[in-house]
């Protein structure tokens, strides 16, 4: 893997590190995350998240359990 540095703002950072912390990832973690489930939207614009995420999960070979739920409010 070649590491390597990129510059991103003080808000973005912020914005990872809080998220990194809710979903158990490291701040590069989380980042890269970010940064592939962009790429990917990018190069499917017809695809929603939720089907990125799909898709990444059964390559590779992942089960899921939908869950019923009530919408939450902002």
């Amino acid at each position: 893997m070649v590491m390597g540095i990129v510059k991103i703002s003080d808000t973005l950072h912020e914005e990872v590190r809080k998220t990194s912390a809710v979903m158990e990832r490291s701040i590069n973690a989380q980042a890269e995350f970010w940064l592939k489930i962009g790429r990917l939207a990018e190069q499917n614009p017809s695809l929603t998240y939720e089907q990125i995420l799909a898709l990444e999960m059964r390559a590779q070979a992942v089960t899921s359990v939908r869950l019923e739920h009530e919408p939450v409010a902002d």
